[in-house]
């Protein structure tokens, strides 16, 4: 299994990009040795060159007597032939010094090499440079190089050893990289088999190191949450259809029959059908809201947004539901912000928005209670609230209230279709705002938040 793992290595994509910066950085390397290695070379045989200049115009300058004689206590000085110097009559022949003749060359004065050997030692190399003396004698000034052609080869061994294990360590690197990037992305692909097999409460694993595969990684899982509540509020629709749309439906059915078996008179009639008119205009509508939120959730009217003030949102929805609530004897104040409280959003769907949080309400607030709006707004966030000193919701039912056709007990004997908070969620979503109950101590209090735009 492992090596069968390793085998799959190179078609990672890190064990690629391995490969391409150990090959950047390959060349890289052979470029800098390269300079380095051009240099040292031209430095040295330059101060070898040098030194050679140096002997010939001394050399040159003196009397043939002190010539010979610097050149023949040279000689015997120098017994390793390590400047193997050696001065030729006009003929060719040897006067003073090592080499038995004068060594091939192009033209004076211009450095050469060879292999010269001293009697009964090794080869070795020698930089020389030829110059013609005014007596038509022949100077052949010498300089061994072995220490700089071992130099050289120290130089190449160690670009060879250190461009080996550069290589070496690079591989390694490279397929530690792809292995480990092969592991991970196994296990991104076990989550996601899993995920497709069925299991949406499965979700990517996140290293927590904030790096690409952690970003992508945290998106898929945030589309996953998306997704996972959407199939909850599908199921949770479905089961609530069901349940909640029986009673209509066996109403209607129920009155149909009934009117058809029994003899009734013209207005019997006339009664039995307007009740199954009313029963059918309910449905209608609760399938109408039902596309609207649909709609809302699916962002089509994002093109309508503009900049809306919550204050003037809150004080229309107020002077709407004021006749009801004085009606109801309810006491229902609206606190303003100080200043303008401007999101980016649709202004029809947050006036809707907060007309189903405030008729909510108004339906469970007792008769002589209270129910305030009050804006909320500072320098990051501006929103509403909506609290109210009636029953309040359970804890554990805070979350259900905004499934769609979602009623709980207390709300059984109350109008409506359970869809006004799944709309207000939907909208919440669309403009990016936050929609959270609170206790209000007593009562309830509803909060929709966003992300304050200047106006």
């Amino acid at each position: 299994m492992f090596f069968a793992r390793l085998s799959e290595v190179p078609r990672t994509t890190s064990f690629r990009t391995a490969l391409i910066f150990l090959s950047l950085f390959i060349c890289s390397f052979l470029a800098l040795f390269g300079y380095i290695y051009w240099q040292t070379t031209g430095y040295l045989l330059n101060d070898v060159d040098a030194e050679l200049n140096r002997t010939i115009e001394s050399l040159s300058q003196q009397p043939m007597q002190i010539r010979l004689k610097e050149m023949l206590d040279h000689s015997i000085n120098d017994r390793n032939n390590l400047a193997p110097s050696t001065l030729f009559n006009a003929s060719g022949k040897p006067i003073v010094g090592p080499m038995k003749s004068v060594p091939a060359f192009g033209s004076f004065d211009q450095p050469y090499e060879l292999s010269w050997s001293a009697s009964g030692s090794h080869n070795r190399p020698v930089r020389f440079i030829v110059h013609r003396l005014d007596d038509s004698s022949t100077l052949v000034a010498a300089e061994d190089i072995h220490d700089i052609r071992e130099f050289h080869e120290l130089l190449m061994n160690a670009l060879l050893s250190g461009g080996s294990l550069l290589i070496l360590v690079g591989l390694i690197g490279a397929v530690a990289l792809g292995y480990s990037a092969r592991r991970r992305l196994d296990g991104l692909t076990r989550s996601i088999r899993h995920i497709v097999e069925g299991d949406l409460g499965r979700r990517l694993p996140v290293r927590g190191n904030g790096d690409d595969i952690d970003r992508l990684s945290e998106v898929v899982n945030g589309m996953l949450d998306a997704i996972e509540r959407l199939m909850g509020e599908l199921k949770g629709v479905c089961d609530d259809i069901a349940h909640d749309l029986r009673t209509p439906l066996t109403r209607l059915i129920g009155g149909l029959e009934r009117a058809r078996r029994h003899k009734l008179s013209e207005a019997e009639y006339v009664e039995a059908l307007d009740e199954a008119l009313d029963e059918a205009k309910g449905l209608m509508q609760t399938f109408r809201a039902l596309l609207r939120i649909s709609q809302i959730e699916a962002g089509a009217r994002r093109s309508q947004f503009s900049i809306v003030d919550l204050n003037r949102i809150a004080a229309d929805v107020s002077e709407l539901f004021e006749p009801l609530a004085e009606e109801r004897d309810i006491n229902l104040s609206l606190v303003a912000a100080p200043h303008p409280a401007c999101i980016s959003g649709d202004p029809q769907l947050l006036f809707d928005a907060t007309c189903n949080l405030l008729d909510n309400a108004l339906k469970f607030v007792p008769n002589h209670g209270r129910v305030e709006v009050r804006v909320i707004a500072d320098a990051s966030r501006s929103g509403l609230s909506i609290s109210d000193n009636g029953p309040g919701i359970a804890a554990e039912e805070r979350e259900a209230v905004f499934r769609r056709l979602y009623r709980g007990d207390a709300s059984r004997n109350k109008p409506g279709n359970g869809l006004g908070l799944s709309m207000v969620s939907a909208v919440a979503r669309l403009h990016d705002m936050s929609l959270e109950v609170h206790d209000a101590l007593p009562g309830c209090r509803m909060e929709i938040i966003g992300k304050a735009v200047n106006s």
